[in-house]
C-alpha cells in the first residue's frame, strides 16, 4: 500500500500542467464556494439578529390573534403570573414588555405619522439593542412618563433636536384621542430606513398613559441563551402558560412574527444553492474530463502492469489515490482561503454608501457584508465539493476495473 501512495503521488506531476489545473478547478470552486456561502450566511444572520432584537424577540408572547390582525383591542394583560412563569423558564435570558401602536408627532408647523413603541428601558437591555443604538443625547430613563428618543431621520424630518418639547397623538385602547407633550432626550439610529423614520421610544408607563392601556402590552420579547434551542424553550413556555389561568396567549418564533424576512431568506438559500450547483457541475465535468484523459493515454501502461501480476483492483486505488491527492490539495487550499477571507470580512465588515446603501435600506436590511466562520457552512461546502469531484471518479475508475491486459497493451 506505501508503494502505491508513492507511486499515485509522482504520476501527478508527469503531467505536471493538467494536473496543475485540475487542482486550480477544485480550488476555484472550493473558494467561491465557501465564499459566497459565508458572506451570504454571515450578512443573513446579522440582519436576521439586528431585525429580531430590533423588532419581535427571538420568541414573542402575544394574545392570539394579535399577528394577523395587529391592534390595542388585542392586546395582552401582563399579570405577576406571566411574568413569574417567564422567569422560571429554562432557555430565557431576558424578556421585556412591549407597546406598540400608531400615532401622529407634531413639531412647530411639521407633523409625521409614527410607530409609537412602549419600552422598559431596564428589561430591554438583556433583549434588545435599542440602547447602543442611540448617537446623540441619552437612552430613556427607567420610569420616565415625558421622554422620548426619536429615529435620527424622523428628527431630521421634523426640523427638531435633542432636547426640544414634541407633541404625540394617538387613539388609544378605549377609542379616545390622547396626546401628550414630550422631551427628546436622544436620537437612536438602527440603520434600517423604515425605522429610523417613523419611530418613536417611551417608555412603558408612558405608552400606557397616552394609549389608555393601564395594565396591558401589546407583546413581550423574549431572549434566549441558545439559539439552537429556540423550539424547545417556546414548548417550555408555551406549556407553562397553558397550564396557568392566563387565557388566548401564545408564544411565536421570530420567523412566525416576521414571516416576510423568513420568506426573503429561504428564497436567497434557494439562489445560493443553484449558484453553487452550477459551480459544481462545470468543476466536476472538469474533474472527469481530466481524469478520463489521464487514464484513457495510460492504457498501454496499466495492461503492462495487468500483465506481469498486478490486480485490477490495485490500479483502481492507484487512481483513486491519484484524484484523491489533487482533490485534497485543492478543498484545503481552496477551503483555507475562503475561511480566511470570511473571517477578515467578518472582523471588518464590507459597509456600502450612496446609492447601495439606499437599496439595503429599501429592503431593511444593514447596509453591509459580513463574513461567517460557522464551522458548518464550511463542513458543508467542503462535503459538496468532495462528493461531487468523487462522483466523477465513478466512470473513470469503471474504464480502468474493465481494462483487460491485451486490450490495454495494443490500446494507442
Amino acid at each position: 500500500m506505501k508503494l502505491l501512495l508513492k507511486l499515485a503521488w509522482r504520476n501527478i506531476w508527469r503531467n505536471r500542467r493538467r494536473s496543475i489545473l485540475t487542482i486550480l478547478a477544485v480550488i476555484f470552486a472550493s473558494f467561491l464556494s465557501l465564499l459566497q456561502r459565508g458572506l451570504a450566511t454571515g450578512t443573513w444572520e446579522v440582519n436576521v439578529r439586528n431585525t429580531v432584537e430590533m423588532v419581535a424577540g427571538y420568541l414573542q408572547v402575544q394574545r392570539t390573534g394579535y399577528q394577523d390582525n395587529p391592534s390595542l383591542t388585542k392586546s395582552l394583560a401582563y399579570p405577576a403570573t406571566l411574568r413569574s412563569i417567564l422567569q422560571q423558564t429554562d432557555g430565557v435570558s431576558g424578556f421585556a414588555p412591549r407597546i406598540q401602536g400608531d400615532g401622529l408627532v407634531s413639531f412647530r408647523d411639521r407633523s409625521s405619522g409614527v410607530l409609537l413603541m412602549g419600552l422598559d428601558p431596564e428589561a430591554e437591555q438583556r433583549v434588545s439593542r435599542f440602547h447602543r443604538r442611540v448617537i446623540e443625547g441619552r437612552y430613556l430613563s427607567t420610569g420616565a412618563q415625558d421622554e422620548v428618543v426619536v429615529g435620527t431621520t424622523l428628527l431630521t424630518n421634523l426640523g427638531a433636536r435633542v432636547g426640544d418639547t414634541i407633541v404625540v397623538l394617538a387613539q388609544g385602547y378605549d377609542g379616545v384621542l390622547g396626546n401628550l407633550k414630550f422631551r427628546v432626550v436622544g436620537s437612536i439610529r438602527m440603520g434600517v430606513q423604515s425605522f429610523d423614520a417613523g419611530t418613536i421610544l417611551m417608555t412603558v408607563g408612558a405608552a400606557q398613559e397616552l394609549l389608555a392601556m393601564e395594565g396591558r402590552v401589546s407583546v413581550v420579547a423574549i431572549s434566549i441563551d441558545d439559539l439552537n434551542e429556540l423550539e424547545e424553550v417556546r414548548t417550555r413556555l408555551q406549556g407553562g402558560i397553558d397550564s396557568a389561568p392566563i387565557g388566548q396567549t401564545s408564544v411565536l418564533t421570530w420567523d412566525e412574527v416576521m414571516p416576510d424576512l423568513a420568506q426573503a431568506m429561504a428564497f436567497d438559500r434557494i439562489g445560493d444553492y443553484f449558484f453553487m450547483v452550477v459551480l459544481i457541475v462545470i468543476v466536476t465535468f472538469g474533474i472527469l474530463n481530466t481524469v478520463l484523459m489521464s487514464v484513457t493515454e495510460r492504457f498501454r501502461e496499466f495492461g503492462v502492469s495487468l500483465a506481469v501480476g498486478m490486480r485490477p483492483f490495485q490500479l483502481v486505488v492507484q487512481v483513486l489515490v491519484e484524484s484523491f491527492y489533487m482533490i485534497a490539495i485543492g478543498i484545503v487550499t481552496g477551503s483555507s482561503l475562503g475561511y480566511a477571507i470570511n473571517a477578515y470580512v467578518k472582523a471588518h465588515p464590507i459597509i456600502f454608501s450612496g446609492d447601495f446603501e439606499d437599496i439595503y435600506a429599501q429592503y431593511g436590511f444593514l447596509p453591509q457584508m459580513v463574513g461567517s466562520t460557522e464551522l458548518w457552512v464550511l463542513g458543508q461546502v467542503v462535503a459538496v465539493i468532495a462528493v461531487a469531484s468523487l462522483l466523477s471518479l465513478i466512470y473513470p475508475l469503471y474504464r480502468v476495473a474493465r481494462l483487460e491486459p491485451l486490450k490495454g497493451i495494443r490500446h494507442t
